[in-house]
């Protein structure tokens, strides 16, 4: 009876230690959890909603939410969403809110407000997104500092740690996109 309770002991802690091993594998080299600290993305992300997001991302396009690990002025994890990629030229019309890219304006159901207010822009418009670099933007326009400001910039693709997948707490909230 004593060798059944220590096989069965061994064998509870063997897939224990396998499990953790596998999952700390796969959150290593596919995934992370990274939070969302602050109000540049809301409505579509919150302070404190958690992300799945996948660190084999290779190729950025326009609409994906990106953790970008590039150093800036606030010194930690920005996350964004790609407005555009190298070699294309995005234009802000401040007065009626429209982002354009290549001259065609984005259809941008995801901001909470048009993207009105000049004084968060330290650029001049139009402007060329060099290649291998994004210009990236906040949701919520007009309270986030982004790659329009000095402060951040164009993001160099080298320092994007991953897209965001599915959004993990509050839990029932997945969809991001």
């Amino acid at each position: 009876m004593k060798d059944k309770i220590v096989d069965m002991a061994y064998e509870v802690a063997s897939v224990l230690v396998s499990s953790i091993i596998i999952i700390a594998i796969i959150f290593t080299f596919a995934f992370r959890l990274v939070g969302v600290s602050g109000h540049s993305m809301d409505t579509t992300l919150s302070h404190g909603d958690w992300l799945l997001v996948t660190t084999t991302y290779t190729e950025p396009k326009y609409g994906d939410i990106v953790v970008i690990a590039q150093p800036t002025y606030f010194k930690e994890p920005l996350i964004k969403r790609v407005i555009a990629v190298g070699g294309q030229t995005v234009d802000i019309d401040n007065e009626t809110g429209t982002v354009y890219v290549d001259s065609k304006a984005l259809d941008e159901p995801y901001i909470s407000t048009p993207t009105t207010n000049p004084t968060v822009s330290q650029i001049d418009f139009p402007v060329v997104v060099p290649y291998g670099y994004l210009f990236c933007m906040g949701d919520n326009r007009n309270n986030s500092t982004d790659s329009r400001s000095s402060l951040v910039g164009f993001i160099d693709e080298r320092y994007i740690l991953g897209k965001a997948l599915k959004r993990v707490v509050p839990f029932g909230k997945w969809n991001i996109y």
